[in-house]
């Protein structure tokens, strides 16, 4: 190739060079605290799928012939030399406590991805059609998601809870109704400032039905804080579902599900402190991991922020 000859690039290279998706991807993977959060997100997922694979026992049935129920298995901590394989000891319901963790972590992830979903599902929609239409309809549906966001967030799930009677799916269900709002205002906030766009009102203008503009034109501009809200609902989501097993209006005996084993142990965090520190400390991974993706993800989406590198 001559020193003058530009070096010519296919159609498929160029397509990828220029795709914002592709864009985006490679940010996210030199952002520093998406990395992070990246590794410690894949660890928990592959927890959470593999886990009869990596639990030694079963996270529910108790075992037999228990001789220690408080030690685990770290040479740190002291290791009881007839009982190895217990590598985070034995809870006081005489069950592993390491396979009872790895079944958390599926728990956890369908916990907050469920309820994010939900939320986001009712919430777009109501925030997409009080920006959009505007008016009076404005006004009822965000007063009335207002009101909502008047209470405590804790406080209305354990009221929803306890009108709705305890339960994993019912404490679901409060938690999705209390992130509703959150979503419905960061759409609606993102449809009113994009409706107005030239692009938007060619569409009007070219006889588009109002359907087709708001689900072909405004809401697909509109993910973008969507995303990176969706990101920390769930963090939010995991940490709210584990304060009410904690509370016992959530997860019920004898789920593997590290809000509801703090709960049981509660009692024993002074004579035994590790039973509440392992289910504690991977409620903390798994919402950092949310939380540093989600920062990331809010730089790289967002424009007007410096990109972390």
């Amino acid at each position: 190739m001559s020193e003058n000859e530009v070096p010519v690039l296919s159609a498929d290279a160029m397509r990828q060079r220029d795709n914002p998706y592709v864009i985006m991807a490679r940010r996210l993977f030199q952002h520093r605290s998406a990395q992070l959060g990246m590794v410690l997100l894949g660890i928990l997922i592959i927890c959470a799928i593999f886990a009869e694979q990596i639990a030694p026992f079963d996270p529910i049935i108790q075992l037999k012939e228990v001789k220690r129920r408080s030690l685990p298995c770290i040479h740190l901590l002291g290791c009881p030399a007839d009982q190895p394989e217990h590598f985070m000891g034995i809870d006081g319901n005489s069950r592993d406590l390491f396979s009872r963790i790895i079944f958390g972590a599926r728990l956890s992830l369908q916990v907050g991805v469920a309820t994010v979903t939900f939320a986001i599902v009712i919430g777009g929609m109501l925030g997409a059609v009080a920006g959009f239409v505007g008016g009076w309809l404005d006004d009822l549906i965000m007063r009335t998601l207002d009101v909502l966001m008047a209470f405590p967030s804790l406080l209305l799930a354990i009221a929803i809870v306890s009108v709705l009677g305890p339960g994993l799916i019912n404490a679901l269900l409060a938690i999705a109704i209390i992130e509703i709002p959150i979503f419905a205002r960061v759409v609606r906030a993102s449809v009113l400032s994009i409706k107005e766009l030239d692009y938007v009102m060619a569409s009007k203008a070219q006889g588009a039905s109002d359907l087709r503009v708001l689900f072909t034109r405004i809401l697909p501009n509109a993910l973008t804080p969507l995303i990176v809200q969706g990101t920390l609902g769930i963090a939010s989501a995991i940490l709210s579902a584990a304060a009410l097993s904690f509370l016992g209006l959530g997860a019920e005996f004898p789920t593997p599900e590290w809000g509801l084993m703090l709960g049981e142990e509660r009692n024993s965090v002074f004579n035994a402190p590790f039973l509440v520190f392992f289910p504690g400390f991977a409620i903390m991974m798994t919402v950092l991991s949310f939380n540093l993706i989600g920062d990331g993800l809010r730089d790289v989406l967002d424009p007007r922020l410096v990109h972390g590198g």
